[in-house]
C-alpha cells in the first residue's frame, strides 16, 4: 500500500476522538500487572554478540515461519484504505512466510521467502498484468558481517527501521494495520550499519535505495538513521529517513522526501505495556512548496492468561494536504479492539476497528456512495512455526 513516513509537530484531534480517548482510558484502569515489547530490529541488532576470536566459530541454523488468513465484514462494504485487508465479505489468504537464517562467527546471512495476497502488497513487482517476478517472493535477503561485538554490518533487502507495526501478523498487536504503517516504508535495499554505543544507547546509519524498491528508479540514494535507548522497562527510537521521492519531468518539479518518527514501548507490570509511535511526512518539491501528513498512535496490551490477550490501538492523523486519503484539510482517526485467542502455535484474532475523517469521500461504500467513515468486524488465524 504504501509509503510508511513521520515526526510529531502539532497532532490536531477532533472532538470525535474523545470517546476512543475514554475507551483507552478505562482499558489503562483495568491494568493491574503487564508486559508489552516491541523491540526495534535495529537495536537487536546492535546488540548482537559475536564469538570472541579465542573460541570455535559456532554455527547456528534456524528455520521459521508464519501462516495467517483472514475474513473481513466492513459497514456498507467500505473497507479499511490501510495495508493487507482490503477485500469485504470474502474468506482471504494473508501470508505464508518462509525464513531461513544462519550466523556462524562475525557472519551470517537471512533469506526471507514470502507468498500470498500479504506478500505482493508488501514486497511489490507484480508486473500490470497481475503476473508475479521472483522479486515479489522475497521479503528480505542479505548478509551480515560483525567485525567486533559493537559493529553490525548489513547488506542486501531487509524489513525497515521505521515505524512501529511490522508485515509479518505474528508481531504486530492488531491483525489489520495503521494509517503510519501503511503510509510509511515497508523495506529497504542498501547497506546500513549498527553500533552499540553503550549498554543502553545504539545508532543506525544506512544508505539505500528508492524506498519499497529492490531496484533503484529515481536517481540518487536515500539515507535513514536512527538512534536507540533500551534501560529496563522502557525502549525509545528516534528514525529519519530522507532522499529524492521524484525526479524532475515536464509537467512535475523535483520533490525530495523527508520522515522522521518516535517509537516507544514501556513495560508497565507484568502483564500490562504500552506503546508510541509519533510521525511526520514532509514532501517538498524544488520551488519550496512543502506538502505534509503528521499523526501520532497509542497502543496498549494487557496479558490476562497465557491463553488470552487483550489489544487496544487509537490512531489520529492530520492529512491536511491529502497526501494519504486525497481529501485537503482532512483529519483521520480510527480504533482498533484486538483480542488473541492463543492455542498452541496458533492465534485466533477477532477484531473490532471504527474509522472516521472529517471529510466526505473518504470512504467509498460498495455502491459508491461516498462516507465520512467506516467500521468492520474481523476474524483472523495466525500459525507461527
Amino acid at each position: 500500500m504504501g509509503n510508511k513516513f513521520s515526526l510529531t509537530s502539532s497532532i490536531v484531534v477532533n472532538m470525535k476522538m474523545l470517546s476512543y480517548a475514554a475507551t483507552l482510558t478505562l482499558v489503562l484502569f483495568l491494568a493491574v500487572n503487564g508486559l508489552f515489547a516491541q523491540s526495534s530490529p535495529e537495536a537487536a541488532a546492535a546488540a548482537t554478540e559475536t564469538p570472541v576470536a579465542e573460541e570455535p566459530a559456532k554455527s547456528n541454523w534456524d528455520l521459521r515461519g508464519v501462516v495467517d488468513a483472514y475474513y473481513l465484514v466492513n459497514s456498507k462494504g467500505a473497507t479499511f484504505p490501510t495495508s493487507f485487508t482490503s477485500k469485504s465479505n470474502n474468506f482471504m489468504l494473508g501470508m505464508a512466510n518462509l525464513i531461513l537464517s544462519k550466523e556462524s562467527g562475525k557472519v551470517g546471512f537471512m533469506a526471507d521467502v514470502a507468498f500470498g495476497p500479504r506478500a505482493e502488497a508488501a514486497n511489490g513487482y507484480a508486473s500490470a498484468t497481475g503476473a508475479i517476478s521472483s522479486l515479489a517472493l522475497v521479503k528480505q535477503l542479505y548478509v551480515t558481517y560483525a567485525p567486533t561485538d559493537a559493529l553490525k554490518f548489513t547488506f542486501g533487502n531487509f524489513g525497515t527501521f521505521y515505524g512501529y507495526e511490522v508485515i509479518d501478523a505474528n508481531v504486530n498487536m492488531n491483525y489489520s494495520t495503521s494509517y503510519m504503517f501503511s503510509f510509511g516504508p515497508f523495506y529497504h535495499t542498501g547497506l546500513k550499519a549498527n553500533l552499540k554505543l553503550s549498554e543502553k544507547f545504539g545508532a543506525m546509519l544506512g544508505v539505500f535505495n528508492d524506498t519499497d524498491t529492490k531496484i533503484d528508479v529515481v536517481k540518487g540514494k536515500h539515507v535513514g538513521a536512527q538512534l536507540s535507548y533500551a534501560s529496563g522497562n522502557l525502549s525509545l527510537y528516534a528514525n529519519y529517513l530522507t532522499g529524492r521521492f521524484a525526479e524532475k519531468t515536464e509537467t512535475s518539479p523535483e520533490t525530495f522526501n523527508n520522515q522522521f518518527d518516535i517509537t516507544g514501548t514501556l513495560q508497565v507490570t507484568e502483564k500490562f505495556g504500552l506503546g508510541l509511535n509519533a510521525a511526520n511526512r514532509r514532501l517538498t518539491d524544488k520551488g519550496l512548496t512543502t506538502r505534509s501528513w503528521v499523526g501520532g498512535a497509542i497502543y496498549a496490551k494487557y496479558v490476562f492468561t497465557d491463553l488470552f490477550t487483550l489489544a487496544l490501538r487509537t490512531e489520529m492523523i492530520n492529512d491536511k494536504d491529502g497526501i494519504i486519503l486525497g481529501q485537503t484539510g482532512n483529519k483521520i482517526s480510527e480504533t482498533t479492539l484486538s483480542a488473541h485467542f492463543n492455542v498452541g502455535p496458533l492465534r485466533i484474532i477477532p477484531e473490532v476497528r471504527f474509522d472516521a475523517s472529517t471529510k466526505k469521500g473518504s470512504y467509498v461504500a460498495s455502491n459508491g456512495d461516498l462516507l465520512k467513515g467506516t467500521s468492520g468486524i474481523l476474524l483472523a488465524a495466525v500459525y507461527s512455526f
